[in-house]
């Protein structure tokens, strides 16, 4: 490992994408997961923070191009459910006409707020 004039031990990038990445992905708190790594809590957030910035940067290039799909839900249908998968995770659940409006409306504000 490479440590510099402070003594402070140098991660190569390659190495923190993979740290980030599996703490992503585990349901450890992020002070859990430090320790666990070895590293310090504000260290792994700053990767964290920088790897999504990155993740964003390249999520925005491909959405841009994402064209949305307007449903018509009939009330007959009111007893089945609709699920909508968004993103890793998260389930979005509807199953009637009053719930297809408010998750319309929960998706344009996900838009919105998920911009860079």
């Amino acid at each position: 490992m490479k440590v510099d004039e402070a003594g402070r031990v140098q991660t190569p990038k390659e190495k923190r994408a993979e740290i980030v990445a599996a703490y992503e992905s585990t349901s450890m708190t992020g002070r859990q997961f430090a320790t666990y790594c070895g590293v310090k809590y504000s260290t792994l957030m700053c990767w964290a923070k920088t790897y999504r910035k990155k993740k964003c940067s390249a999520c925005t290039e491909v959405t841009l191009g994402r064209k949305w799909v307007e449903a018509v839900v009939e009330e007959k249908a009111a007893a089945e459910e609709l699920r909508v998968e968004i993103g890793t995770g998260v389930r979005l659940c509807v199953s009637s006409l009053r719930q297809a409006a408010l998750a319309a409306e929960i998706l344009r504000v996900m838009e919105v707020a998920g911009r860079c």
